[in-house]
């Protein structure tokens, strides 16, 4: 990597090099784990949809309703700005956060099937609780319970897939998981587009009650999958997890022995640890608990959920009606998943860094771009007469092109580079870390979201794209270069970093990967 901000090509050893390839089981049970974020991208898709029928915000926030049907002299920017509306979008989120410290210790002492078993049954409670709400309260502990069962899914399924992926693959295979979430984003958008026009005004109820589908398939899912052989051999068992290892690695005994040898060893590490919160303040560990802490938070302030759980309400907001906001937004939910490919395929052949950078400029252009589409059409009253045809096409044309930026970028990565940069000792506490960061500041933005686009206008758009620049340029100085390092041996990834050696006892030679 050229500047030298990543793992550079002039050190004299090389990473160890594990045989393996991606057998049809290993291939399995990694699509079978990532399909678990169908229930998180369908609860992000879902949340917009409903929040712009007509009868659901009659029934449970008539303010909302009165401002948005009846009341046409009403600011645009400010339609949508409500405490009780916001909550019910970004109360799942601060239960995720709640639950991902539990999480932690299941996916530790029971393994991470029984987290993903466990997030898919509870998801699947809330799931029910929504579709028969009688009230707000209802619908809040739906949410919460929803909310819980995505924090336990969250915290263990890209763990999962990187565990049990080939190390030249993991990349890919751990890109299926964001794949999985786009998946449902789109389904969701599919469900609202045509519950909306029911007849009887329940809709809402279809959509909401949807989610059990991806709660049953995870659920059942994590009955069949096997555990880890790290996960194995945290709960003492040597002997399976070999076999393990040498089942989804499709080798001989002898062919997995280094490999083995390798986990036997972080295993031991990790059991010497009776304290891993505590270790995680250790100096060694400085680099993964920054990046764990930077790169979720940063993965939200890219705006993305705001586009994505807010799409409907968002279109509206610059003009659309309830039918064209809900067909664009089904749109960028189309492109988003579509985009993602792009991930699948070029996470372990053109690198993290790359598509990091590639993503975050195209953000950056695409993000000023809307804010200055909007600003031009709505200035800072929000009152605008008509809008034409061509002003749509090409608003829509820009928050799908952010959006493709964004599924083949922070999307997948977010979730990628923190699942596989720590050391045995501390992955599942790290991981949660990972998904509290994430899911605090996803509920933020989703809390307050309304209310700044009330009172920050267009000026809400450059806001973001402040961050998406500051994003970029911290992937360029301060993110090593992390494809094809296997998992055991990335915590020798920052020896060679320009800024991040200094805080890293190295026990082994040194090695560089070529970029």
């Amino acid at each position: 990597m050229a500047g030298g901000f990543g793992i550079g090509s002039g050190s004299g050893g090389v990473a160890r090099d594990y045989p393996g390839k991606v057998t049809a089981y290993v291939l399995i049970t990694c699509i079978a784990a990532a399909m678990g974020g169908l229930i998180f991208g369908y609860d992000i898709g879902i949340s917009g949809g409903v929040t712009s029928m007509a009868p659901f915000l009659k029934r449970f926030f008539p303010s909302v309703y009165r401002k948005e049907a009846l009341d046409q002299s009403t600011n645009q920017y400010c339609k949508f700005d409500s405490v009780k509306l916001t909550m019910f979008t970004s109360s799942l989120y601060l239960a995720a956060l709640a639950a991902s410290f539990l999480a932690s210790w299941v996916t530790r002492g029971m393994g991470r099937r029984w987290s993903m078993l466990l997030g898919g049954t509870i998801f699947l409670c809330g799931a029910v609780i929504n579709a028969a709400a009688q009230n707000i309260l209802m619908l809040i502990f739906g949410r919460i319970l929803l909310g819980i069962g995505v924090g336990f899914a969250i915290q263990s399924i890209p763990l999962y897939v990187s565990e049990m992926a080939p190390y030249k693959h993991r990349g890919s295979l751990n890109v299926l998981f964001q794949l999985s979430i786009a998946v449902g984003i789109l389904c969701a958008n599919l469900v609202n587009y045509f519950t909306q026009k029911m007849a009887n005004g329940q809709g809402w109820r279809l959509s909401l009650g949807g989610a059990a589908v991806p709660a049953l398939f995870i659920g059942i899912s994590a009955l069949f999958l096997p555990n880890t052989p790290n996960s194995i051999l945290e709960k003492g068992n040597p002997t399976k997890a070999r076999e393990m290892l040498r089942r989804v690695r499709g080798l001989s005994d002898c062919e997995v022995e280094a490999e083995f040898n390798d986990i036997v060893e972080a295993s031991k590490a990790s059991e010497a640890v009776k304290h891993p919160w505590r270790n995680l303040g250790k100096r060694k560990y400085r680099p993964q608990l920054i990046m764990s802490v930077l790169i979720p938070m940063f993965q939200q302030l890219t705006g993305i959920n705001v586009v994505m759980f807010y799409a409907p309400v968002l279109f509206i907001t610059i003009g659309f009606g309830n039918d064209a906001s809900l067909m664009s937004s089904l749109i960028t939910g189309g492109v988003f998943a579509a985009a993602t490919l792009i991930s699948v395929y070029g996470t372990d052949k053109w690198g993290r860094r790359r598509l990091f950078l590639w993503g975050g400029g195209l953000m950056l252009i695409f993000q000023v771009a809307v804010a200055s589409l909007i600003g031009w059409k709505f200035g800072a009253t929000g009152q605008v007469d008509s809008l034409p045809g061509w002003y749509a096409i090409i608003v829509v044309i820009c928050i799908c092109t952010f959006a493709a930026a964004f599924a083949f970028s922070w999307g997948p990565l977010g979730w990628l580079v923190p699942s596989e940069i720590f050391p045995l000792e501390i992955r599942s506490a790290a991981q949660s870390i990972v998904v509290s960061v994430n899911m605090f500041f996803t509920f933020l933005i989703a809390q307050i979201f309304l209310t700044m686009l009330c009172h920050m206008k267009f000026g809400l758009f450059i806001f973001f794209a402040f961050f998406v620049a500051l994003m970029t340029a911290f992937i360029y100085f301060f993110l090593p270069e992390t494809k094809n390092i296997p998992i055991e041996e990335m915590s020798r990834v920052w020896e060679e970093h320009w800024y991040w050696k200094k805080y890293v006892v190295v026990d082994g030679p040194p090695f560089a990967e070529k970029v």
